[in-house]
């Protein structure tokens, strides 16, 4: 589905619904259903709609990870021989400091975050993702600060 499909089946219900949970992820459907005036019923099969089609993914906590002793957060491009992007991303998954990675186009063929305890710690991932079989190159970058963080509000707000 691409993303023309989805802004075309979202309606304003759906956005200020998502909106709401966005600022409150622990508010009850009920609460929902009062705050936006409509029924319970209403709003949980809108939930059950938005998670069947995929817009929702989960209600997980935002886990600060400086405050569990993860200081350093890192960037790194990750260029790939190919033909190996599924034993590599595989092999990449097993290591608990990456947090995330992202197929790109350009030189590098992966572009992953890292979470790491210190330099030193950092040092140690960088060399597990060196280690992986079909890496060719890394080349990563330490994040000093974080002045937009990750967010999705602005999109919803355009389908208001």
């Amino acid at each position: 589905m691409s993303g023309d499909d989805t802004r075309e089946t979202l309606d304003a219900l759906d956005a200020r619904l998502l909106l709401l949970l966005v600022d409150e992820d622990r508010i009850s459907v009920l609460e929902c259903a009062r705050r936006l005036g409509v029924a319970r019923g209403t709003i949980q099969a809108r939930l059950d709609k938005l998670f069947a089609r995929g817009v929702i993914a989960g209600f997980p906590p935002a886990v600060h990870l400086a405050a569990i002793g993860y200081e350093l957060t890192a960037f790194a491009w990750v260029e790939i021989s190919q033909g190996n992007r599924g034993p590599v991303i595989e092999a990449l998954e097993a290591i608990n400091e990456v947090c995330e990675a992202h197929a790109t186009t350009g030189t590098a063929d992966l572009f992953i975050r890292v979470a790491a305890r210190s330099h030193t710690d950092l040092q140690r991932v960088i060399d597990e993702v060196v280690a992986v079989p079909g890496v060719e190159r890394v080349s990563s970058s330490i994040a000093l600060s974080t002045p937009i963080p990750p967010r999705f509000r602005p999109l919803l707000e355009r389908l208001l």
